[in-house]
C-alpha cells in the first residue's frame, strides 16, 4: 500500500512543510483507513487516480453511517485534501480540482465552555442572589428550594466538588462559622477523602441554607422537596436555571467545577495544591487548566494594544 500511495513520499513533503509530528501521522493514519475502506468497498485496491470525489463522497457517507463524530469525519477529509493537494502537486495526478472540494464538512456541535471567566462567574452569583431575595420576598414556600439549589451551586463554585460528592455529603460533613468553614469529601472519586477550607461566601450560603434545612432525622445535609436526598437531575437543573437567568449558555455543575479550578490556577495557586482541593491523583489531570482558554488568548491580544 505504502509504495502504491507513495506515503513515505507524502511524509517527507509533510516535513518539510512544517507540520507537527501530530498532523503527520494522523494525515497518514487517516489515508491508510481511506484505502482500507475503499478497497472493500470497490473490490480494487486503491491508487492515486481512485481517489475521486465520488469516492471521498461515499466514504463520508459510510462514516456517518457508523456514528463517527463529527470532528473525527471532518478530520479524515482534511487528511484527503491534503493528500490529494500533494499528489497533483507531485505529478501523480491530473485534477481539475481537488476530489474534496465540495464534499460538506459535518456540522459540529459547539461544547460548553471549559470554564466560567471572572465576569462570568460574578454574573451568575448575581442571578443567584436576585433569586434567591425574590423568593424570600415573593414566594415563602420555595424559600427552601432557593437557599438550597444557591448553597449547592455554590458549593461548587467555591470548593469543586463533583454532583455525586454533593448528593453524598451528610449534616457531620459541614463545619461552619460566621467566617470560615470546610466541608469534608468522604468518598471522592477513588474512594479518596479530602477535606477543603470554605470561602465566606460559601459559608453565608450554607449558613442561611441550615437555618431553613428542616429538623428531621435524615443525616443528608440537601433536602428534596419530600425531604429525601437530592439527585443529580436536582443539581443540574439548579446550575441550568441560574446560568439562564445569567444569560450563560451550555453550563453544567462540571463547568462550575472547572470554573473553580481556574480561578485557583489564575490566582497563581500550585498545581499540587489544585490537584488536592480537586481530588485528583495525578498532576496532569490538573494541568488541563494551565491551557489557555478563548479569553485568556483574547486578552492577550488586548496587550498589544499599547504596544
Amino acid at each position: 500500500m505504502t509504495d502504491t500511495l507513495h506515503l513515505n513520499e507524502f511524509q517527507a513533503y509533510l516535513l518539510a512543510e512544517d507540520r507537527s509530528p501530530v498532523t503527520i501521522t494522523g494525515y497518514l493514519g487517516d489515508v491508510r483507513l481511506f484505502a482500507q475502506w475503499y478497497e472493500g468497498h470497490y473490490r480494487e485496491a486503491l491508487i492515486p487516480a481512485s481517489l475521486t470525489n465520488e469516492a471521498v463522497r461515499n466514504y463520508k457517507q459510510h462514516l456517518l453511517d457508523q456514528a463517527a463524530k463529527p470532528k473525527t469525519i471532518n478530520r479524515r477529509l482534511a487528511a484527503l485534501a491534503a493528500y490529494a493537494h500533494w499528489l497533483e502537486q507531485a505529478g501523480y495526478v491530473k485534477n481539475a480540482r481537488n476530489p474534496v472540494q465540495g464534499v460538506k464538512a459535518v456540522k459540529e456541535t459547539a461544547l460548553a465552555p471549559k470554564w466560567l471567566d471572572k465576569k462570568q462567574r460574578a454574573a451568575l452569583l448575581r442571578a443567584v442572589d436576585k433569586e434567591v431575595d425574590d423568593a424570600v420576598r415573593r414566594y415563602p414556600r420555595l424559600r427552601l428550594m432557593y437557599l438550597r439549589d444557591a448553597a449547592i451551586v455554590k458549593l461548587i463554585l467555591f470548593a469543586g466538588l463533583r454532583v455525586g460528592e454533593i448528593i453524598q455529603l451528610r449534616m457531620s460533613d459541614i463545619v461552619l462559622d460566621e467566617r470560615k468553614g470546610s466541608v469534608v469529601v468522604r468518598e471522592g472519586k477513588g474512594t479518596k477523602r479530602r477535606e477543603i477550607p470554605l470561602n465566606a461566601k460559601a459559608c453565608k450560603a450554607l449558613l442561611d441554607y441550615m437555618q431553613v434545612r428542616p429538623d428531621i432525622e435524615s443525616n443528608e445535609l440537601f433536602l428534596g422537596q419530600r425531604n429525601e436526598g437530592v439527585q443529580s437531575k436536582t443539581i443540574q437543573r439548579a446550575v441550568q436555571r441560574f446560568a439562564k437567568k445569567a444569560g450563560l449558555k451550555m453550563v453544567t455543575p462540571h463547568t462550575l467545577r472547572h470554573s473553580f479550578a481556574k480561578a485557583l490556577i489564575d490566582a497563581g495557586v500550585s498545581l499540587e495544591k489544585v490537584a488536592t482541593l480537586l481530588g485528583h491523583s495525578n498532576l496532569n489531570t490538573t494541568r488541563i487548566y494551565t491551557t489557555p482558554g478563548v479569553q485568556d488568548l483574547e486578552d492577550a491580544i488586548n496587550e498589544l494594544e499599547d504596544f
